[in-house]
């Protein structure tokens, strides 16, 4: 059968791929520790509970029919709020705040808003999707190359070549897939040649934009900050798109209430094509998540513990391979900063299984890990990157005591390859 060169062409998800085959194994039985989708065991984190009831209230008093096409005018409200008063970011709820079903049609919106076919779109490997998103508009796409002894992020030095008559540059802090963030100099660096490669450009030509998605930011650990282009030079304002949402910090990755926020005029033309894609958020969702952000002791208290048993389940992960390097197994980890991901490397590429099977792959790696260790990881490769030895683990799905419970079979899996 004929379909488009765009279908024909598109690449599928490679993690859902892994997580179906996954699934599968568990509903014969297996016991898998499954760290490859980037969701939420929703009996091990379920929403806040006054969310749930809210939404449960909104759907009782029929808020059922479409919302609004930026959003209910209540929900940008509520959402100015909670970006003023925990991350200092001003912006209004009439203009320049838009509601969508989650954060991934808010980032297609943008792509779609900012870019024509053939333009120039800089991002980092190993990121999510935007490989995809740049195969989607027929865009020329520069994937940067990062290093682990940078946390896998971004540096002005490794990007400076390829702004030049860029339209967009694509950032994540903190990263999906490696729950890494920028640090306050490495990310000034960056907006200073964003702002440098702008001043350079023609009247009236277009300019470089910066997509920031923070959908993690209030899932930072320890002394790692949250940090953002608009706060560190507020004449980034005009340039900068952000990407945000309730997914991920309230583990509502379901309720599908997603916000982005940036300059008005972009906002609405992102407003007309989330509109003609249909993408909006429930409206009962989003009288709920009204009420529910108003509500500061919850969203604290929720927050609070949340971050904690997170922070708990990749500190026992990062320990249990830190430990397993220490008794010299090839493998690696990068302390958690923030996000629900720890980056690992397993470095047994070109081994052989006790069978005589070579693993010429990442991919036929983490196969035998799920198969003799019961753990599926999700490789960079996933990710835009070449072929490499690392992998995203996601805690979200598991416990710290199922995470822990596994070391020992993992540790026993990679002894039998030689």
């Amino acid at each position: 059968m004929k379909v488009s060169v765009l279908a024909e062409t598109l690449i599928g998800s490679e993690i859902i791929k892994i997580a179906g085959e996954v699934n599968q194994m568990k509903a014969k039985g297996a016991q898998i520790a499954n760290l490859t989708i980037g969701d939420f065991d929703a009996q091990l984190y379920p929403i806040p509970a006054e969310l749930q009831s809210n939404i449960v209230d909104a759907y009782a008093d029929f808020q059922t029919n479409y919302p609004p096409a930026d959003g209910v005018l209540t929900l940008r409200e509520s959402v100015a709020d909670f970006l003023k008063s925990r991350m200092g970011l001003d912006y209004a709820a009439k203009n320049e705040i838009l509601i969508s079903g989650g954060s991934r049609p808010l980032i297609y919106a943008t792509y779609l808003a900012l870019i024509d076919a053939g333009d120039k779109v800089v991002f980092p490997a190993p990121s999510w999707n935007n490989n995809h998103y740049v195969h989607l508009l027929g865009a020329h796409g520069i994937s940067v190359v990062t290093q682990p002894e940078n946390n896998f992020m971004p540096t002005a030095a490794e990007l400076k070549s390829h702004l030049k008559g860029a339209s967009l540059l694509a950032l994540c802090s903190p990263l999906n897939p490696t729950g890494t963030m920028f640090s306050e100099q490495g990310l000034r660096e960056i907006c200073e040649l964003v702002i440098a490669e702008n001043k350079s450009r023609a009247a009236g030509e277009k300019p470089l934009y910066i997509l920031y998605d923070q959908i993690y930011s209030q899932l930072t650990f320890g002394e790692h900050q949250h940090i953002d282009p608009v706060t560190l030079f507020p004449e980034l304002r005009d340039y900068t798109v952000f990407i945000d949402g309730s997914s991920k910090c309230f583990a509502a990755t379901g309720v599908r209430v997603g916000w982005g926020f940036g300059p008005a005029e972009i906002i609405d033309k992102m407003k007309a094509i989330v509109g003609h894609m249909g993408a909006w958020a429930p409206k009962a969702e989003q009288v709920a998540m009204v009420k529910y952000l108003k509500d500061t002791l919850a969203v604290d208290t929720y927050l609070g513990d949340f971050k904690t048993r997170i922070q708990n389940s990749l500190d026992t992960l990062y320990k249990g391979i830190n430990a397993l390097k220490n008794e010299g197994f090839a493998v690696d980890a990068i302390e958690p900063m923030g996000a629900i991901y720890l980056t690992l490397k397993i470095d047994y590429l070109g081994k052989s299984t006790p069978e005589g099977e070579v693993l010429k792959s990442s991919i036929d790696l983490n196969f035998y890990l799920i198969k003799e260790a019961n753990i599926a990881l999700v490789p960079f490769s996933a990710f835009g990157t070449d072929d490499m030895c690392w992998y995203r683990a996601s805690v979200g799905a598991c416990s710290a005591d199922e995470i822990a419970a596994k070391i020992p079979q993992l540790k026993e899996a990679l002894a039998k390859l030689k």
